[in-house]
């Protein structure tokens, strides 16, 4: 059977521009929003950025090249384009699946999250939404509520699937051209409200003052890590969505431009949302070392001290959706695909199993801050995790570089560089840079993303 037969039915993106905001939002998400901002600071502020925007570019679009070019090339998914590609590395696209499917397992309930939060702050804005609660106590009694942690995981999830239902032109493009826009214009209304507030200069130095102190010793290489595994994380690389999202380009997509355009969108985004957070949480003298909590009890705190805070805090929230739920509906469309393309079930089937599947495997993630909040799982290094967190490890920190890691191995020493670089070039593009490229696929990218596997999963402590 051709490429071209297979293609049929799968559907395709309609523009350019609405590939590229897909793409972009399976980049843009929760992380975006609070580790970057953090890891900035931490890491020696304009001096990180510069560290991570090298990476980005001789790691992540490497990575984006090849995972963008293998979608187009078999008009498949993970697991069919590996199988069309040699049978052998099938067990790799499983690899991608299956790490898409328990990411969002877990990110669906944070998504839910943001769902409340927003909700919460529409009702407050006419005075019945928090009810004087401080950011702590309202996030603790919120997320110890089975009923409740389970409601918004479902209602996320049924938003999710509302939206994969239609299709790649007629759902998740046509949200994804609304809903990035939306999100750039929200996160400008929310940076000029930030950095206005009294003392949010000291936020902005947080963020951009150059330290380079924090490369003393073997500090530099703790940095480099930090970098590497930030960025790594944000471009979503791994998880099968690349290789999906170029199973649906038109022969005549221009793969290396799109490879250029994703990373320094996600970029923007994260540097825009630590300008957007940290000048705040300065103004009010919170502390802005708190991780994920950054995101649901600093910033009520900032909020509930701002003027018009309730404003300003249903608008930030649902950006906080939009991001979440545009990587939501790239994880889901993993799964839904495998099924259309490898099982031959129609799309509305597929949709439904694939979000009654990540419910149900969502649901001790859900339960994991109440009445499973006891249960502690083990890690490589011997530490033990929540449920919610080990997920997200073995997801993100584990399965999603050990993918990474074989696909390199697998273009550059079985399949050959010379099919990727034909298939780059297919729409006429002259790819001046496949000498560097192939030396990078072959040698330098998978050695720093093993870097990246034995640093994020705690076997290599620097």
């Amino acid at each position: 059977m051709s490429n071209h037969s297979k293609q049929e039915g799968r559907g395709q993106w309609a523009s350019h521009f609405g590939f590229l905001m897909a793409a972009v939002g399976s980049a843009v998400g929760l992380g975006n929003l609070w580790a970057f901002p953090y890891k900035l600071g931490k890491n020696g502020g304009f001096a990180f950025l510069l560290i991570y925007l090298v990476l980005v570019f001789v790691v992540g679009s490497v990575v984006m090249v090849t995972e963008l070019s293998l979608g187009r090339m078999t008009k498949r998914g993970p697991i069919g384009a590996y199988s069309a590609l040699d049978k052998r590395f099938t067990f790799n696209g499983a690899i991608s699946v299956f790490a898409s499917f328990i990411i969002l397992s877990f990110y669906s309930v944070l998504g839910g999250w943001s769902l409340k939060y927003f909700l919460t702050y529409v009702l407050e804005m006419f005075g019945n939404g928090f009810h004087g609660l401080s950011g702590a106590d309202f996030f603790n009694s919120f997320v110890a509520d089975p009923v409740q942690a389970v409601l918004y995981h479902a209602l996320f999830m049924a938003i999710t699937g509302v939206i994969v239902l239609g299709g790649i032109s007629g759902g998740i493009e046509r949200c994804s051209k609304v809903m990035m826009p939306a999100l750039f214009v929200m996160m400008l209304a929310v940076i000029v409200r930030s950095v206005t507030l009294p003392g949010a200069a000291d936020g902005l130095a947080f963020i951009f003052k150059p330290d380079f102190t924090v490369f003393q010793g073997s500090g530099g290489l703790a940095v480099f890590a930090a970098a590497l595994s930030q960025m790594f994380f944000s471009l979503s690389l791994g998880m099968g969505i690349t290789i999906c999202y170029g199973s649906y380009l038109p022969p005549s997509s221009n793969i290396l431009r799109s490879a250029v355009i994703i990373p320094l969108c996600d970029t923007l985004v994260a540097v825009m949302a630590a300008v957007a957070i940290m000048p705040a949480v300065f103004a009010f003298g919170l502390d802005p070392k708190q991780g994920p909590s950054l995101l649901y009890v600093v910033l009520r705190e900032v909020f509930a001290a701002m003027p018009g805070g309730a404003f300003f805090g249903a608008l930030f929230y649902l950006l906080v959706f939009f991001a979440a739920l545009t990587s939501s509906i790239a994880l889901l469309e993993v799964t839904a695909s495998y099924l259309v393309d490898e099982r031959k079930i129609p799309r509305k089937k597929s949709v439904f199993w694939a979000v009654a599947g990540v419910f149900a495997t969502g649901l001790p993630s859900a339960l994991g801050f109440g009445v499973l909040g006891d249960v502690t799982l083990p890690t490589f290094s011997g530490e033990m995790l929540g449920i919610l967190d080990w997920v997200d490890y073995v997801g993100e920190y584990a399965l999603m570089t050990i993918g990474v890691l074989i696909m390199c191995i697998f273009v550059g020493y079985v399949l050959g560089p010379k099919r990727v670089i034909a298939e780059i070039e297919r729409d006429g593009t002259v790819f001046r840079l496949k000498g560097v490229w192939s030396f990078m696929i072959r040698t330098v990218t998978p050695a720093l993303v093993l870097l990246t596997f034995l640093t994020a999963t705690g076997l290599l402590k620097l």
